[in-house]
């Protein structure tokens, strides 16, 4: 018998969840979100179905952190989950899954004004490999938790 599903890498795991309570205001952190086909996660400002979800590099925010001299929570990004993969630009075009959620990545979420606001330097320093995170489409929905894993769908 052939297994029909196709293959699974793992990438690392969700160590931070955050959304953003409007436009400009405060992330608020959360342990779980609820992952909707219809445009994003539950609680988040309201954005395009293609930027349905943000994803950033713990391993790279920590480099631009230690470029600053800062130690900036990772949310200052305005991301919406960390994952504590070395890197995520190799993603785009992709199809990954967090848990049972599928995310189909559409680009790089480049860095704006908005991050040298929160820090001087910030935004230079989120430019190089794809450090500010990428965005994507949620294909399939349902609850993303801290601790799930984050699998590439092949």
């Amino acid at each position: 018998m052939y297994d029909t599903l196709p293959q699974q890498i793992r990438i690392g795991r969700v160590v931070g969840i955050a959304v953003r309570t409007g436009p400009g205001a405060p992330m608020k952190e959360l342990d779980e979100v609820l992952a909707a086909t219809d445009g994003g996660l539950e609680g988040d400002n309201p954005s395009s179905p293609r930027r349905g979800v943000t994803l950033i590099s713990q391993p790279q925010w920590t480099k631009a952190n230690e470029e600053l001299g800062s130690d900036l929570p990772w949310h200052t990004r305005r991301a919406n989950v960390l994952v504590d993969a070395s890197s995520l630009g190799d993603l785009i075009g992709a199809t990954i899954a967090l848990g049972d959620v599928l995310v189909r990545v559409e680009g790089e979420t480049r860095p704006c004004a908005v991050m040298d606001a929160a820090h001087a330097g910030l935004l230079n320093a989120l430019k190089p490999d794809c450090r500010g995170g990428v965005h994507g489409h949620i294909l399939a929905g349902g609850r993303i938790r801290i601790g799930t894993e984050v699998r590439r769908v092949e």
